[in-house]
Formats: C-alpha cells, structure tokens, sequence
C-alpha cells in the first residue's frame, strides 16, 4: 500500500491499493527485445540465431542467475585484518569494475549496433510511405495497403546492406574489446579463493578471501562462451552477406555481358543479311542482261 495523495478538506491520506512497480518494471530487457524484435524481422537467418543466444543465453542467465550470485561480492568479502580501511582498498584494487556492470554494459554495447539497423528501417519504410501517399494524390490509402507496408520485409541490399555490414563489423569489435577487457582487469577468467593485497592503509600483506569462487568462475566461463558463440555467428553471418553481395554483382556483370553479346550477334546477323540483300540486288541487272542476249 501507498500513499498516493491527501484529500484537500479533511486532510485525511488518500491510500492507494496499486503498490509502486517495481524498478525492473520501469527498465527491463523485455523493452529492449521488444526494439531488437523489429530488427529480426530483417534480418538473416544467423542473425535471428544471434538474437535468440542473446537473450536466451545471456541476458536470461545474466538476470535470473549471475546477479544474485555477485550480490553478496563486496559483502562477503573478507580480510584477516581490523585495520579500517583496508578490505575496502583491497576490493576496490582486485574488483574496480564489477561483473555484472561490466557484462550489463556489454550488452547495451553490443545491441545498438542493431538498434541502428532499426532506425535505417524506419527511415526506408517512412519514406515508402511518403511516395504511397504521393502517388495516391488526395486518396488516401487504405488500411491493407499501410499493413502490407508495415510488414513488409525489406531485402539487404543497397544502403541497408552497408547499414547491417557497419553494425556486424561494430558488433564484433564490442564483442571482442570487452572480453579482452574481462581479462585484463581480472587478469584471466578464473576466480581465485585467495588473493594477497599489500595495498594501503593494509599494515602487511593482508589474506582476502573471495564468496563462491567456483560458482563465479562457472558464469564467467559461461558468458565468455556465449560472447564467443555470438562473435562466431558474427563472423559468418558477415560472411554470408559478403558472399551474397558478389554473387549479385556477378550475377549482373554477367546479364551485361550476355546482353551485350545479344546485340552484337544481332548486329553481326543483321550485317550479313543486308550484304547478301546487296548481292542479290547487284546480280538482278547481269542475269537480265544476259537473258536478252540469248534471245537476240
């Protein structure tokens, strides 16, 4: 129960039966997928793979299991001294970035490249809209014809080829920064049980021991498997769409040439038709000639 307001007379506290929602309510992954879902729709077959490991494998695992295992981080991390000071100093130096946050910015890093796909979208199919609209003049069009367009798929191909390509190419590049960064600031992908810290106000080399060194070591191994698992389809999803793209202008070098040897086979018979015409046309007077001699 919340108070939601105070009536103006009596003064008596209006109580509200709804409570306040919650904040994953407010900001949640479900807005997020719903954005990425329209993306999808465009996309490859690998590309909708990618999407389903994204969330299926990360950013599931990521909010039902890895948070509540990292919730009790710098809680139950302990040092064999009293000395003020010195537990914070030594988390601070063995964890300055925490795994969740650095995996929660990954994430955001890594579906905007997508997001990009979207807005290019949106751009193309406002733009048929328009030309709908023009070509209609004071007609409006109608509600099949705005729903057909609305789901209509369009082919990469084009600005939207370079708009998907750039945000594979970003993709991996995030992909791949931020696991090097994982590694270089935990200086692998193990969680050690035990860590020495001489950091200061720390009197001596100080014992620290980490919670659920194993468990954590698990998760990390496990996202970093499904970073790779997206690089890999990354990569050959951008793959396919290069491969794609010079078969098409194969395909049309190829129609250019077929055509351009029509019209010279056309050309070259059209020649040679006209000079046997000529022939003929020159002959005709001979044989006529010839024809009154013999009677003469």
């Amino acid at each position: 129960m919340r108070l939601c307001s105070v009536c103006p007379l009596s003064f008596v506290p209006i109580v509200c039966s709804s409570p306040l929602p919650p904040p994953q309510a407010i900001m949640s992954w479900g807005a997020l997928y719903a954005q990425l879902g329209g993306v999808n729709k465009h996309s490859t077959s690998l590309g909708k793979i990618w999407l389903s490991v994204l969330f299926i494998f990360r950013i599931t695992i990521l909010v039902l299991a890895a948070e509540s295992v990292w919730g009790d981080e710098q809680s139950d991390f302990t040092c064999n001294t009293q000395q003020p000071g010195c537990k914070n100093v030594c988390y601070d130096h063995f964890f300055p970035v925490s795994h969740i946050r650095l995996w929660c910015l990954q994430l955001i890093f890594v579906s905007t490249p997508a997001l990009l796909v979207a807005m290019h979208v949106a751009y193309r199919k406002r733009g048929d809209k328009r030309s709908m609209l023009a070509s209609n003049g004071t007609e409006k069009p109608s509600d099949v014809d705005m729903e057909t367009l609305k789901r209509r798929r369009l082919p990469i191909t084009g600005t939207l080829w370079w708009t998907y390509t750039c945000s594979l190419f970003f993709r991996l590049i995030f992909e791949g920064g931020f696991m090097y960064a994982l590694y270089f600031v935990y200086d692998g992908f193990r969680m050690p049980r035990l860590v020495k810290c001489e950091q200061w106000p720390c009197p001596n080399k100080v014992d620290c021991f980490i919670s659920r060194p194993t468990e954590k070591t698990i998760f990390t191994i496990f996202m970093v498997a499904s970073s790779t698992i997206c690089m890999v389809l990354n990569v050959a999803e951008l793959g396919y769409l290069v491969c794609k793209a010079l078969m098409r202008c194969t395909g049309r070098r190829r129609n250019r040439r077929l055509s351009y040897n029509h019209k010279e086979t056309v050309a070259r018979d059209g020649t040679a038709l006209q000079n046997k015409k000529n022939e003929l046309l020159l002959s005709a007077p001979s044989s006529d000639s010839s024809m009154r001699k013999t009677v003469c």
